[in-house]
């Protein structure tokens, strides 16, 4: 033995032994202390060096443990053992220390009962417990024992015999990674929390604050209750939604207080469509609910239903799940971006007619908001800014009524859903335009040719907490003409109706989650027609200087009703079809005769689908 705190026979006159930055070491064991006795170890090691030595034995006396001290054993850490001539409790204090078993437990008490005897642990400010066969606490013998672990965190089991009577205490910063079997009492403070990594037994939990997690384990467990009490806990579930299988919470006897589900969130869908039990009680009054309100469960959130005794998600609450919302937002926007890419096209277009058609380039910049509803498969908000340049130029031949041009452009749009979910589309695009116009009737064609490539991001928050995100990339094509008159009312006013068909299609792709969630959507098609007027006035100053604002109004409406998007075999449809109404006013400014400017504002109103506003700002230089 390489120390002993004893005590004068059949007295209680013990030993106060005091160890600063020393080494203890024996074969049998590190130090022994007995009934009235007392260790003060500071950064000190204790070392037991024989094949089935400990590190130190404690028999009703007690041990302080600090600064970085390390109390080593190979069978054991710490043995704690009664005296059979006196019924003194023991104690151990650690403070930023360590025990350390190289075989068995880090702490084993072997007290029994019937010697009256009590046993009391305290794991302070970082100490740690090291058990060479994962258990860090094994009572034992009808032992009373009782840990208060504060500020450390800890891994490995903590087991009792059922002839024994153990309590846990976990305080504020704490963290427990392990089983527990047969624990009597166990109660979680504050910040504290229980990883529980296999499938335990505890008499009575009492949660004030706290959490218990099961996410950070494979497979699935049951953490099996007496009775539970205390509020605000936080207990973290996870499911396998594909085959049903869920970590579960069975209390048999009463349950008190309000707690909190955390269910990790999955990108699968349940296998059934039935319930999954959750929290099974014998009784009481506990009220528990899901921690966002509900959990996502592959396509769809559930929410938290209660029969009787027991508490399950609840398949006929499902609606849409973020992760889902964001998959058919993504298949739903291209159409609307492509169509928003065009509003440099139309503003540049009706100049050509109000000018002589000279050759010269252009460029715009522009940003729209939209809002679809969800009448249309999915409601999202959407804004789109962007740029657009291009060069024109008349052809050669009839008189000169024929223009022809190309454009190149890049615009950004975010989609901000609900439950903090978002996506972004990067369209890229080329084009080729052409009008013709015969200025002595008015008269005038328009039609244009438009390839958009596409880069869409999801960046998904789920009701766990965490979060999830993909993209994919696709193209599309699409095609507009134009037909109406340039009516002068004089040399200075104008009015222009007009009839537009457009039609697009953007090409069908997969597009999946990290978190497992599939889907594959059709190409999605769009076929618009619309009949306006625009009625404008120029406004004629010194030095060549011009202003022509003007309004303009049409009736739009939309014939492609099925746009389909499988996520996870369910079907959903994309549906924008539909009738709405567009205004908008402008101004274009002749600041010279090589240069103008313009400005516009639009609004579209509809069904399922409503523009706030579109602005566009651009000039033009010709030669």
């Amino acid at each position: 033995m390489g120390l002993q705190a004893a005590r004068t026979a059949n007295s209680s006159t013990g030993s106060v032994v005091n160890a600063n930055d020393s080494v203890i070491s024996g074969v049998i064991g590190g130090a022994a202390v007995s009934s009235y006795s007392i260790l003060n170890l500071s950064n000190t090691r204790v070392e037991g060096t024989g094949a089935n030595s400990f590190g130190l034995a404690l028999s009703g006396g007690s041990a302080n443990v600090a600064a970085d001290s390390r109390i080593v054993g190979v069978q054991n850490g710490v043995v704690f053992n009664a005296d059979p001539t006196d019924t003194q409790s023991s104690r151990l204090i650690l403070n930023h220390s360590q025990v350390e078993s190289r075989n068995g437990a880090a702490i084993l008490v072997d007290v029994p009962s019937i010697s009256g005897s009590t046993v009391q642990i305290d794991v302070n400010d970082g100490s740690s417990l090291v058990g060479g066969n994962g258990v860090i606490l094994d009572v034992r013998g009808g032992a009373i024992a009782t840990m208060n672990v504060d500020r450390s965190t800890l891994t490995g089991d903590i087991v009792s015999d059922s002839a024994s009577r153990t309590s846990v205490v976990l305080g504020d910063e704490t963290l427990l990674n392990g089983r527990m079997e047969n624990v009597a009492n166990v109660t979680i403070n504050g910040t504290g929390q229980w990883n529980v990594t296999g499938s335990s037994n505890v008499g009575s939990l009492e949660m004030n604050g706290g959490t218990v997690s099961m996410h950070s384990t494979i497979g699935f467990y049951q953490l099996n209750l007496n009775s539970l009490a205390g509020s605000g806990g936080n207990f973290e579930l996870k499911t396998d939604f594909a085959t049903g299988d869920t970590d579960s919470l069975n209390i048999r006897d009463e349950a008190s207080g309000n707690h909190k589900l955390v269910v990790s969130s999955s990108g699968k869908d349940p296998a059934s469509g039935q319930p999954i039990t959750l929290v099974r009680t014998g009784g009481g009054d506990a009220q528990f609910s899901l921690s966002d309100g509900a959990v996502d469960l592959g396509t769809f959130r559930y929410k938290l239903a209660n029969s009787g005794n027991e508490w399950f998600l609840d398949p006929t609450t499902s609606t849409v799940s973020p992760g889902a919302r964001s998959i058919l937002a993504l298949f739903n926007t291209a159409i609307p971006v492509w169509y928003g890419d065009m509003a440099p096209v139309h503003t540049r277009l009706g100049e050509l007619r109000s000018s002589e058609g000279n050759t010269g380039a252009w460029g715009r910049v522009y940003g729209k908001k939209y809002i679809v509803a969800d009448g249309s498969g999915v409601g999202y908000q959407q804004t789109q800014q962007g740029f657009s340049l291009g060069a024109d130029a008349p052809l050669p031949f009839g008189d000169e009524q024929w223009v022809i041009g190309v454009l190149a452009g890049q615009s950004r749009s975010n989609l901000n859903l609900d439950y903090g979910t978002s996506g972004t589309i990067n369209s890229y695009y080329l084009g080729t335009y052409a009008t013709w116009i015969d200025r002595a009737s008015g008269y005038y064609f328009d039609g244009l040719l438009k390839f958009n490539h596409y880069r869409n991001e999801s960046n998904v928050s789920l009701s766990d907490g965490t979060r999830t995100k993909g993209h994919n990339n696709t193209s599309g094509i699409g095609w507009e003409s134009e037909f109406g008159r340039h009516i002068m009312f004089s040399d200075t006013s104008f009015i222009e109706p007009f009839a537009r068909l457009s039609a697009v299609v953007i090409q069908g792709d997969d597009f999946s989650l990290d978190n497992g969630m599939e889907a594959k959507g059709d190409s999605a098609r769009s076929l618009l027609g619309s009949v306006g007027m625009r009625v404008g006035r120029t406004f004629n100053f010194e030095k060549g200087v011009s202003v022509e604002p003007y309004l303009k109004g049409s009736w739009e409406h939309e014939f492609e009703e099925n746009n389909q998007v499988t996520v996870n075999n369910n079907v959903f449809d994309n549906n924008l079809s539909g009738s709405r109404a567009a205004w908008g006013t402008g101004l274009a400014v002749s600041m010279s005769q090589a240069l103008q400017g313009h400005a516009e504002f639009d609004y579209i109103k509809g069904k399922n689908f409503e523009q706030p506003y579109g602005i566009s700002l651009g000039l033009r230089y010709q030669w």
